[in-house]
């Protein structure tokens, strides 16, 4: 297929915030041609293209304007859909048919497209003109109230992780669509529900309520499939640094003690194994975060892996911006934006041998390929641009 794996797909992106962005970078970092499009009275917020947000979800991406309420505007993204080979949208069910673009709209004009829509509750059902973000999502799928430390109001994830993995699992139905098409001819629909995608992370918590009739409920850290104490996030010296430490076995145990000099609090016969660790947690807790207090999270990793017990640091935004394990593996990707300079953002996790993801350039700036998708794909004269531009629908 050619040094990129999706060389010749063109994908007209009609996506925003994360979730969207997310699946179509995927496909725009393995060679599709990406053409995001916009206009100018919704390019604001996270959405404007000067913000580093958009930037880390649209590299590789082109722009260009289309302002979708005037009449006109539709007949131009028709002529797009044709030369197109998916379309992808994360709006609420309402949006692209309000805009004569529903699927049975484009593959009259393009009868083997491809088409995939992204909603918080899907496009049919009493819920689907919800409108939902990440966090809506993760609670009503459980996935938040599994976050509490005990029965008490749960945490939160602290984060929209909703939203890369619906990003996901769109891409893979893109391309499982790729593939059927091109054994087939056959073009498809999708409707991903991301209320669907976060219930399909708790299989085997369902799994163990069908089969055992185990409750879901929330563990904090301890450690769910393995007995393990200590097994926790501990506090560390410095400005909110901490560690996380696991110990399974007495072996671990006798390890971690060596580490700590042999404290005479971990001689106590109710630490010495681990039936007694796990009843006395809470007091080995602490007792142990005296120790961690007094060491940055750095120097107790660093001493418990020397000594074999599995520890880790609790990495903020810039811990793992300088992370050495993420440097050595070329996970950070630095590119030229022409407003916002060298910017970083993270690579794809996704590692192809023959066909490696390839990082090209920034994210666009607001309709930066309009003369190249409206005059060179669509064949408009600079004429006819011109009066587009002038009645506000390239806009």
């Amino acid at each position: 297929m050619g040094e990129n794996a999706l060389q010749g797909i063109r994908v007209l992106d009609f996506t925003w915030l994360l979730a969207g962005p997310y699946a179509t970078r995927i496909l725009a970092d393995f060679g599709a041609e990406v053409i995001k499009v916009q206009s100018k009275k919704t390019a604001t917020g996270v959405e404007s293209n000067a913000t580093g947000y958009f930037n880390t979800w649209n590299r590789n991406k082109l722009s260009i304007t289309i302002d979708m309420t005037h009449s006109e505007s539709q007949e131009l993204v028709l002529n797009l859909v044709k030369i197109s080979d998916v379309v992808i949208e994360n709006f609420t069910p309402r949006v692209m048919t309000n805009w004569g673009l529903s699927y049975e709209a484009m593959k009259e004009v393009k009868p083997d497209l491809i088409m995939v829509s992204m909603s918080g509750m899907g496009q049919t059902g009493p819920w689907r003109d919800f409108i939902a973000l990440g966090p809506t999502i993760q609670a009503l799928s459980s996935i938040t109230y599994l976050t509490s430390y005990s029965q008490g109001p749960p945490v939160g994830i602290g984060y929209s992780y909703a939203d890369p993995v619906a990003g996901l699992v769109a891409a893979l139905a893109t391309l499982a669509a790729l593939e059927h098409r091109a054994r087939t001819g056959q073009g498809q629909y999708m409707d991903i529900s991301e209320y669907e995608v976060m219930c399909s992370l708790l299989g085997s918590t369902m799994l163990d309520y069908s089969a055992n009739h185990n409750l879901a409920v929330p563990r904090g850290n301890t450690s769910e499939y393995m007995p393990a104490s200590p097994h926790g996030c501990y506090k560390c010296l410095g400005d909110d640094r901490w560690c996380v430490i696991a110990v399974f076995s007495d072996e671990e145990w006798y390890a971690l003690c060596r580490a700590m000099g042999n404290p005479s609090w971990a001689k106590q016969q109710k630490f010495s194994n681990l039936l007694g660790r796990l009843e006395h947690r809470g007091e080995l807790e602490k007792l142990l975060e005296q120790w961690t207090l007094k060491y940055t999270p750095e120097e107790v990793v660093d001493m418990l892996q020397r000594a074999g017990v599995a520890s880790g640091i609790v990495n903020n935004a810039a811990d793992l911006a300088n992370e050495p394990q993420l440097k050595s593996r070329g996970f950070f990707v630095q590119l030229h934006h022409p407003v916002l300079g060298n910017t970083d953002s993270d690579g794809t996790p996704i590692r192809l041998s023959r066909t490696p993801a390839q990082y090209r350039r920034a994210s666009p700036l607001l309709g930066q390929d309009n003369r190249y998708i409206y005059q060179d794909l669509l064949g408009l004269s600079e004429e006819q641009l011109r009066q587009y531009i002038e009645k506000g629908v390239i806009s």
